[in-house]
């Protein structure tokens, strides 16, 4: 392979990249415990936490309630890792080639 299609192949690939980055970054996921719904875009940005328990929350339901934030952070988290890697696990193969 010569130098200029090997060039041209790696800025197709740049476009590509780049291109289902953005996709994933209007992406919305929702994190879920039992008390929390939180939403995040794909850049892993609070777009909305919502409390989902019924009823009033006591002093001593704080500490669980800061868990549930966790807990649904960690869920949100895991769909995004787990959309990145689907759309762009395909590339991570092909870049070890070109360096």
């Amino acid at each position: 392979m010569n130098m200029q299609n090997l060039m041209a192949q790696a800025q197709r690939m740049q476009r590509e990249i780049t291109a289902k980055k953005e996709e994933l970054e209007k992406m919305e996921f929702v994190g879920k415990s039992e008390w929390i719904e939180m939403t995040f875009n794909g850049a892993r940005q609070i777009l909305n936490v919502k409390i989902i328990k019924d009823g009033d929350i006591e002093d001593e339901d704080k500490e669980i309630l800061e868990d549930m934030i966790q807990i649904a952070t960690k869920d949100a988290f895991i769909q995004i890792n787990n959309a990145m890697n689907d759309k762009l696990g395909q590339y991570a193969g092909a870049l070890d080639g070109l360096m």
